[in-house]
């Protein structure tokens, strides 16, 4: 199949006028939102991206229209945000939206603020990427200026304001809750649920926040109907995903393909294999914060969220990076131990201090220091970490280092000084010795 033949999301990307309200008007753009305003109730447009099975495409994979169905019926005052904080490494799909195609994702959030009964939504863009706030900008006024935004929206009797927000560039925002303290103007810290946003989250008031992918494919959903979304991909995981790509293979970037499509028929057909020279090795596949696979393992999955979890991985947000055999996967795993040190927003003590410990051990081991305790303490600060805090940013350090324990551990025991003494037990952490 061609890389162009799903284009529920991508079919203006590469074009240098996709981003223009005339051409996404000229090819059925905003015909979804006239449908919802002039054929159906809130309720109706919750059910039917329910009933297509869309889920959160920013890497929890929650079903969008359960989501939206969590806000508490009669609540007077809703809000709506967009995460469009992309800051997981290896994931720049929502980019590839927002730049190539902003209304897509505009028409999206107008009908999704309709299904919720939110007034106010807020865009919120990664600090890093400024032009973006400037293309989204200019995209919501030309919706200001045609009547899709406003007061009284194409005479529905709908209000809705569309705020661009842009970050400050911390990773710790692509959570919901730490998004929404930091729209609010407090640190961005993701605060204790429950209570869910949907409940209580901007302002105390019911907030749903989804990702740029989930909102720009519901205006397709609503013109084609929930059957139709999910007659691509597998019964439980519904409709087309992006996949962002990186690495030594020969076309890398940004596709859109059904779920559950096998990836040895992604690697080959799509992504046209690796550049000369160079042997697959592993694959992260739905960014850093996911487990590695070696080759053999990944060549025989299918890339839904069902069949990547029985393989001990995860979809994620689908940063899929590529690594070849000429990698040190040490090297590879003390660069992602750096960034989630680095972006910790420093609330919870076993995150703050724990991936601080791992890129320390890692760096450590490289620098030729290694000892036979060594990947055993990494070990022991893994389990120190994972599900112990208030949001998942420590777990996304654990996974991929215990992961590239798990599948690379002789590159780890080749860093290993044989002849080196033993550390002091006063290395482990205090009560460990006793």
């Amino acid at each position: 199949m061609s890389a162009n033949e799903y284009n529920i999301l991508s079919a203006r990307f590469g074009r240098d006028d996709g981003h223009k309200i005339s051409v996404y008007e000229a090819e059925g753009g905003y015909t979804a939102l006239k449908k919802v305003f002039a054929d159906m109730k809130p309720g109706e447009v919750t059910d039917q991206v329910r009933e297509s099975g869309l889920r959160g495409r920013g890497g929890a994979g929650f079903p969008t229209g359960v989501k939206w169905g969590f806000v508490p019926e009669g609540s007077e005052e809703v809000y709506f945000f967009v995460n469009a904080d992309e800051s997981e490494p290896g994931t720049f799909k929502d980019r590839y939206c927002l730049d190539y195609d902003p209304h897509q994702t505009l028409e999206g959030t107008i009908i999704s603020c309709f299904a919720v009964k939110a007034k106010l939504a807020f865009i919120y863009i990664r600090g890093e990427f400024g032009w973006l706030v400037d293309r989204c900008q200019a995209a919501v006024d030309e919706a200001y200026a045609a009547g899709y935004l406003g007061k009284n929206i194409l005479g529905s009797g709908f209000d809705l304001d569309v705020i661009v927000h842009k970050g400050a560039g911390a990773y710790i925002c692509g959570e919901e809750t730490g998004l929404i303290n930091s729209v609010e103007g407090v640190k961005g810290q993701p605060k204790i649920k429950p209570p869910f946003p949907a409940v209580s989250g901007f302002l105390d008031k019911p907030t749903i926040v989804n990702n740029v992918e989930s909102v720009a494919s519901v205006p397709w959903i609503i013109n084609h109907g929930a059957e139709a979304y999910k007659a691509f991909g597998t019964e439980k995981s519904c409709g087309t995903k992006l996949w962002s790509v990186s690495g030594p293979v020969k076309n890398q970037g940004v596709y859109e393909v059904p779920l559950g499509m096998p990836f040895k028929e992604f690697f080959h057909d799509y992504l046209g294999g690796m550049v000369e020279g160079e042997e697959l090795k592993a694959v992260i596949v739905g960014g850093s914060s996911v487990p590695v696979l070696p080759a053999a393992e990944i060549m025989s999955c299918n890339l839904d969220y069902e069949s990547l979890q029985n393989a001990g991985t995860m979809l994620g947000s689908g940063g899929m990076i590529i690594i070849p055999e000429s990698s040190d996967m040490v090297e590879l795993i003390q660069v992602l131990m750096h960034f989630y040190y680095d972006e910790s927003c420093g609330q919870c003590t076993p995150c703050r201090e724990g991936t601080g410990w791992l890129h320390k051990i890692v760096k450590k081991m490289r620098r030729g220091e290694g000892t036979t305790d060594d990947i055993e303490l990494l070990g022991h600060v893994c389990d120190g970490m994972m599900g112990l805090t208030i949001c998942p940013l420590s777990d996304a350090a654990v996974m991929p280092m215990r992961s590239f324990i798990d599948k690379f551990r002789p590159e780890f025991e080749a860093l290993i000084q044989e002849t080196a003494p033993a550390e002091p037990s006063s290395r482990w952490p205090r009560g460990e010795q006793e």
